[in-house]
Formats: structure tokens, C-alpha cells, sequence
């Protein structure tokens, strides 16, 4: 069973997932970072200042010995208050939109280099078109001709 295992590590496939994989964590880190720091705060401009990640309600009692802002969506987090956040669900969704957005991109322009290959490849071992068939019928009335023997007259 280990060999086993050991030949379906090495395959190909599972060590191009697991590449692709750490590639993409650190892709959504950047993309975390492009929602974070430069769309959300620009959305938020247009819409008032609005900030989506301190969009929450509150499930349940602050403890008494709490000393943190009420309006602190960390650090009521962070103090055990039970807390639906959907701002913070807000901002994880257009971080999944903006990223699927630029794999669409990465394979949309994968798919056209891939396309132009291909149709290069496609002219350039295609046959020729095929001749006419009065050329056809010329050259075989010329390949008659010279089969035929001359006779002088």
C-alpha cells in the first residue's frame, strides 16, 4: 500500500495540484489585499464612508466586564460576543467575484493563445485545395499524348 501510495504522489497531476495550490493561496492573499485596501475603500467613498467589514449584529449579550467599543466588530469578536457579520461576508464575496474574475481573464486569454496555435498549426499542414477538374482532365489527356507513339507521316 505505501508503494502504492508512493507512485500516486509522484504522478504528475498531484504535484501540479499541489503547485497550483500553493500558487492560489498566495493569489488570494493578493486579491484579499485588492478588496481590503483599494476596492473597499473605494466603494465605501461612494457610498458615504461606508465601511463593510464593521457591518454586524450582535446574538447575544456583551459579558459585563467588557471596556471595548460597541460598534468594534473585532473586538467584540475578539471579546466572545456571538456576532453575525455580514459585512465581513460582504467583503469575502467580491473578494471570491473579483478573484473568479481573473481566472475568467487568465483562461479566456489562455484559451485565445491556445486557438491561435491551433489555427496556425491548421495552415500550415493543410493540404492543398484540390485542382480543378478541368486541370485534372488536361493532364491526363496530356499523359495520354505523350504515351502515344509518333508516327511520321
Amino acid at each position: 500500500m505505501l508503494k502504492d501510495f508512493r507512485a500516486f504522489i509522484a504522478r504528475g497531476n498531484v504535484l501540479d495540484l499541489a503547485i497550483g495550490v500553493i500558487i492560489g493561496g498566495a493569489f488570494a492573499t493578493i486579491t484579499k489585499s485588492l478588496t481590503d485596501d483599494v476596492i473597499m475603500p473605494v466603494v465605501g467613498a461612494l457610498f458615504g464612508g461606508l465601511d463593510f467589514s464593521s457591518y454586524f449584529v450582535r446574538l447575544g449579550p456583551v459579558p459585563a466586564n467588557y471596556r471595548g467599543s460597541l460598534d468594534s466588530y473585532a473586538q467584540l469578536k475578539e471579546a466572545g460576543v456571538p456576532l453575525l457579520g455580514y459585512g465581513e461576508f460582504v467583503t469575502v464575496v467580491i473578494n471570491f467575484l473579483i478573484l473568479a474574475f481573473i481566472v475568467f481573464l487568465i483562461m479566456r486569454s489562455v484559451n485565445r493563445v491556445i486557438a491561435a496555435v491551433e489555427h496556425e498549426k491548421a495552415q500550415g499542414t493543410a493540404e492543398p485545395a484540390a485542382e480543378p477538374a478541368e486541370v485534372v482532365l488536361l493532364r491526363e489527356i496530356r499523359d495520354e499524348l505523350q504515351r502515344r507513339p509518333v508516327n511520321p507521316a
